[in-house]
């Protein structure tokens, strides 16, 4: 298992403890750990599959906020679960931009 694997694995798996956590137990700075995991693993998105990631960072961004809220008992989990990925996928969104910026300026 490669870093990039490591690295995705250890996001999204904090991403969804974090998100089915809410309002259970509090997990301190959360957001700001998801945040820098989305950084740091925005940098291994490969490039041909830099437009894919980037319609999921769009389709979590529009579905998340809606959610699954009327499910009953699990609903609010899964949509704290979309939120918290949603939060991990635009943070990656925006190193994946700006590698995607530096590789175009090289000459």
């Amino acid at each position: 298992m490669d870093l990039a694997k490591i690295i995705r694995l250890v996001a999204v798996a904090f991403a969804v403890i974090a998100g089915a956590s809410v309002g259970v137990v509090e997990i301190p700075m959360s957001a700001m750990i998801i945040a820098i995991l989305g950084l740091v693993g925005g940098y291994f998105v490969e490039e041909d599959r830099r437009l894919p990631f980037m319609v999921a960072t769009l389709t979590l961004a529009l579905v998340a906020p809606v959610g699954l809220a009327p499910i009953d008992f699990i609903g609010p989990y899964l949509t704290n679960i979309l939120v918290s990925l949603s939060a991990l996928f635009s943070a990656a969104s925006c190193t994946v931009i700006v590698v995607t910026i530096i590789e175009r300026l090289k000459p």
